[in-house]
């Protein structure tokens, strides 16, 4: 990886296809999150855009790579707002598609006002692809971007974005680790940066089961480099092992469930 700017990393650049991740443009109290831009020639796709904190300055970032109104997709891993509560301004400055998954492919158009559909050339929906259960490759520039299940980790309707060609993993918040800083930066000591990993996954993640077959099935794939939406890559196959390993292994959400935890307060 080369750093380009102080804003953004290019995470892959090899025969016109571009990776690159913007980290650090979170400000206030708002959680750290990672954004994702995708070239291919003259094709562009943006992975989790995020919300307000980050709509003005993503896009005064990406302006200095294409053209916003050339955007041709936008990738929603799920519903969060750190994830696509800035959807009705992408829809209103680009002529973009919104690839999301089925479950909540009919709860996003309550993001967009009268007032920012009325200024829309088409509907809401006619501008979403439902990505159903089993996943769906999404065609874009000479290859294409493979949507990959990733139920319940964490939401109920989740999934992951695979890029064959850069083998880059966009993992969503499976892999999330808590920072302030040098978001960037591959994961070099595993061991300590599972204390950076642990209470999140074990809070929001549903099950063992779930992170399992999630494993099992990321595991058939050629991936160089898992990129989640918030904290470190992990790069390289030796790294990618280890946390497939842990997440594996991870004890998480109604595993960790008793009555206690269902108790009316006195």
């Amino acid at each position: 990886m080369n750093i380009s700017s102080k804003a953004a990393t290019v995470l892959y650049r090899k025969d016109n296809h571009s990776c690159i991740v913007f980290s650090d443009l979170v400000e206030g109290h708002g959680v750290q999150a990672n954004q994702f831009l995708i070239i291919d020639e003259n094709h562009t796709a943006l992975i989790d855009p995020g919300g307000d904190l980050t709509y003005t300055p993503l896009s005064i970032e990406i302006s200095k790579h294409v053209s916003l109104q050339d955007l041709d997709y936008i990738f929603a891993s799920h519903q969060d707002p750190d994830i696509i509560a800035s959807l009705p301004r992408w829809m209103m400055h680009s002529h973009c598609k919104v690839v999301t998954p089925k479950l909540w492919s009919r709860f996003l158009p309550h993001l967009a006002s009268s007032f920012i559909t009325d200024k829309l050339s088409s509907t809401v929906d006619d501008r979403i692809i439902a990505v159903p259960d089993e996943g769906q490759k999404i065609p874009f520039g000479r290859n294409e971007i493979i949507c990959l299940p990733a139920h319940f980790l964490h939401s109920v309707g989740n999934i992951n974005f695979y890029d064959p060609v850069s083998k880059i993993l966009f993992s969503g918040d499976m892999g999330a680790s808590m920072v302030d800083s040098d978001a960037a930066e591959p994961v070099d000591d595993f061991a300590a940066h599972t204390k950076l990993m642990e209470g999140f996954h074990r809070r929001y993640m549903t099950s063992n089961k779930a992170c399992r077959l999630w494993a099992k099935m990321v595991s058939q794939l050629d991936v160089q480099m898992i990129v989640p939406q918030h904290g470190r890559p992990f790069v390289g196959r030796t790294m990618i092992a280890q946390f497939l390993k842990w997440i594996s292994n991870l004890k998480c959400g109604v595993d960790l469930l008793s009555e206690q935890d269902y108790q009316v307060i006195k």
